[in-house]
């Protein structure tokens, strides 16, 4: 089929995209198992674009539980270049309040159980991590949601990633407020890694959706309160997107396309076939 460039990634509350025409249903396998669902592919604003629910339709997949190497693995073996993030947070900071959108630059990783890297298995690979999203769709995304003038953004702010599926503890809020974070989620990472390794641009539009536990004077996290401020996000996030396409008309190309050309630390003549095998969309070209 046609390449697609364009990426998006649907959290909680977003399982599909309103405005998609000349729709198909992709099933993708990998070399890591399968992605969370079908890959939709359609049309949008022009431009071919591919999405994801990253939990399943049904919402059948925890944090831990989702095969993130096999959802980007899937979306770059379509072509994708770019990829939009959606997801729920909750805030660290009183200024970030529910409703509002923040567009992160930073990640602090506390997960534990998760595999971090597409590689290993004789092909070593240290990739660049100091700039976890990309600078240049993140800036094009902030622009694309303050667009919809509907909701407040915020451009940057950290993004500390726990493992779930459990929400923190007063204790872990308070320490990560400490930290200097300013929003906090379960999904993250490793997607933002993998897509560096991928040498696909990567950013997140994430959702305020409640203060966490360590506002003194609003109510703790709950579940219920996530999924109804999300769903009054998800028009604003649809048109965000629609707002996106048209900017990447011209393909852009950013230092995250490129960022393995300085990442592989194995001796080349010492790849063995199986490895060059197995990792050749993602490295095949320094191989």
């Amino acid at each position: 089929m046609e390449t697609v460039k364009i990426g998006i990634i649907g959290g909680s509350g977003l399982y599909q995209m309103d405005g998609l025409t000349d729709i198909e249903e992709v099933s993708v396998s990998t070399p890591f198992g399968a992605p969370s669902d079908a890959i939709i592919v359609g049309v949008l604003e022009g431009r071919r674009v591919a999405f994801l629910p990253r939990h399943g339709r049904g919402h059948r997949i925890s944090p831990t539980e989702l095969n993130s190497k096999a959802n980007i693995y899937a979306l770059k073996s379509l072509g994708v270049k770019y990829i939009i993030s959606v997801s729920a947070c909750g805030s660290l900071r009183e200024e970030y309040a529910p409703g509002h959108i923040v567009i992160p630059d930073q990640l602090v990783d506390r997960t534990r159980l998760r595999d971090l890297s597409f590689f290993g298995e004789g092909l070593v690979v240290h990739v660049g991590s100091a700039e976890p999203f990309c600078p240049e769709l993140s800036r094009l995304l902030y622009e694309a949601v303050a667009e919809t003038g509907e909701r407040p953004v915020h451009m940057g702010g950290a993004f500390v990633v726990i493992e779930g599926p459990r929400f923190s503890t007063k204790a872990e809020s308070n320490i990560f407020r400490q930290w200097g974070c300013d929003i906090i989620g379960m999904t993250a990472v490793p997607e933002a890694i993998l897509a560096r390794e991928a040498e696909i641009a990567y950013a997140t539009m994430a959702h305020v959706t409640d203060y966490d536990v360590w506002h003194e004077t609003e109510e703790p996290v709950t579940v219920e309160m996530v999924i109804k401020t999300l769903l009054g996000n998800v028009a604003t996030a649809q048109k965000a997107i629609k707002n996106v396409a048209p900017k990447l008309a011209a393909e852009p190309d950013w230092p995250a396309h490129h960022a393995l050309a300085n990442a592989i630390l194995t001796d080349r003549k010492a790849v063995s076939d199986k490895a060059r095998a197995k990792f050749r969309l993602l490295a095949g070209k320094y191989l």
